[in-house]
């Protein structure tokens, strides 16, 4: 049996694994590759397998650097199933056919630019699309959703189960049990672990054994801060902005988990009266969607986040929440000059509307930006959080005058204590233990951790591409 890292070694985007063995061949994630100048270049290089002879791909969540190459990897050949539980199934639906609205949008754009002469030799050619929107439509047939905890056999040698990672709604560690010349082997693959104890999704299942784990390791290397002290510094920074300040505040969201949860906490806080009088814009018109569909799935959600993102419950007085639709509607937040809270895609700033949002608000000092997630090497987002002077918006330098906050104690990914802790939950250490999904400094020196700490043996962060024999 081998595994080969295709994606998120030593590194954080780009989740995919391919297993193989005798014939069999199937892959765990299928990921964009996000962040650096060599990113879309990255994504349309050809993988090193056939995609005619996968035989099944198991998708641990819907976050577009676990799922965004799945309509790839169709229109290339690929006419097996893709198992998922079955709230990532329905959020593949928004997810992806988004992703290809931006290939397709952005491939246009650049082609106008060339033909009206704006394009610079510095910047990316044209090349070819990554995929259509009726390839994204196409790729959604193959989709194949099932409830967590139960037992799977996508193939005769085969088993696999889903179980709750706490992530995001839907997202799943996936067990599996591979049969190989009369030897069963058990895999466990972690996906993106949840913090616990946070709003809107439950805490990552406890797995007991495996012989095989790949674990991720995005924070390994912090602690994010606990939720009260987190609370207290969103508390100020709105503060700060809306009534002293009199400015705006721009919050770049994942519009898949991070809004839902953010919305859950602002409204707590309002209700608490520890927040002024304030107006929210979620303008991401996906946000509502998924918004809509994780209220379709009531029973991973806890009973006060189920009344809030319904609705249900009255929003707290002097809550002014509004979620755009329109291209105008969105526009016209642009002459919002003070006193809105602004929550928008994509999440790292690398697309969307929060693009023109940044661009009318970072060069204003009496504004802010709140930074909540994980932002990748080479991102804008990760521009601001490193500090930088300057960036680049629709071809224009523009100053960076508005206050950068990173508030990590929102992230969605557990903190290296709360990744320690969850391999606690094994019974005996697993013969072979592979650190992926984080930075090549971060995976390498959480695999010393988790050897130091727990003292487990054959521990170690593969390279990006290496080919792993068990």
């Amino acid at each position: 049996m081998k595994i080969s890292f295709l994606g998120a070694a030593q590194e954080v985007t780009g989740s995919c694994f391919l297993v193989e063995s005798g014939e069999l061949r199937f892959l765990v994630d299928c990921g964009m590759h996000q962040g650096g100048r060599d990113a879309r270049e990255r994504n349309l290089k050809p993988w090193p397998f056939d995609p005619r002879t996968i035989d099944f791909v198991l998708l641990t969540h819907a976050h577009i650097d676990h799922c965004g190459l799945l309509p790839r990897l169709c229109a290339m050949g690929f006419r097996g199933p893709v198992h998922t539980t079955t709230a990532t199934a329905d959020l593949l639906s928004v997810m992806l056919l988004d992703s290809a609205f931006i290939q397709e949008s952005e491939w246009a754009r650049a082609q106008r630019d060339r033909d009206r002469g704006r394009r610079r030799d510095r910047e990316p050619g044209l090349g070819e699309l990554l995929y259509t929107v009726a390839q994204a439509e196409a790729c959604l047939d193959q989709v194949r959703g099932i409830a967590y905890d139960t037992e799977l056999q996508p193939h005769p040698a085969v088993r696999c189960r889903f179980r709750d990672a706490g992530h995001i709604l839907g997202s799943a560690i996936v067990e599996l049990w591979v049969e190989e010349g009369g030897r069963t082997r058990k895999l466990v693959f972690s996906g993106d672990l949840g913090q616990p104890a946070r709003p809107v999704v439950r805490d990552p299942t406890p797995i007991a054994q495996a012989d095989v784990l790949l674990v991720e390791s995005t924070y390994g290397n912090r602690l994010h801060r606990p939720l009260k002290e987190t609370e207290d510094e969103l508390v100020e920074v709105i503060h700060e902005t809306l009534q002293r300040r009199q400015g705006n505040i721009v919050i770049p969201a994942f519009a898949l988990g991070r809004t839902q949860e953010l919305l859950v906490l602002l409204m707590d806080l309002r209700r608490q009266g520890r927040l002024p009088p304030m107006q929210v814009f979620v303008d991401s018109p996906m946000a509502d969607k998924v918004t809509a569909i994780t209220m379709r799935h009531p029973a991973y959600l806890d009973d006060e986040t189920r009344e809030m993102l319904s609705l249900r419950r009255p929003l707290p007085e002097g809550l002014d929440l509004q979620f755009t639709q329109s291209v105008q509607d969105s526009m016209a937040l642009n002459r919002i000059k003070a006193g809105a809270i602004i929550v928008s895609a994509s999440g790292m700033c690398d697309a969307g509307r929060i693009r023109h949002h940044l661009r009318h608000n970072l060069g204003r000092r009496e504004c802010a930006v709140v930074i909540i997630g994980y932002q990748a090497e080479g991102t804008l987002g990760r521009r601001l959080v490193d500090g930088d002077k300057r960036v680049r918006l629709f071809g224009e330098e523009v100053p960076v005058r508005a206050r950068i906050h990173t508030i990590g104690g929102l992230s969605a990914h557990a903190d290296r204590d709360a990744l320690l802790a969850w391999l606690r939950g094994f019974e005996a250490p697993p013969e072979r233990t592979f650190v992926v999904h984080g930075e090549a400094a971060t995976a390498c020196g959480f695999a010393d951790t988790v050897a130091e700490r727990l003292g487990w043996k054959a521990v170690e962060a593969p390279a990006n591409g290496s080919r792993v024999d068990l």
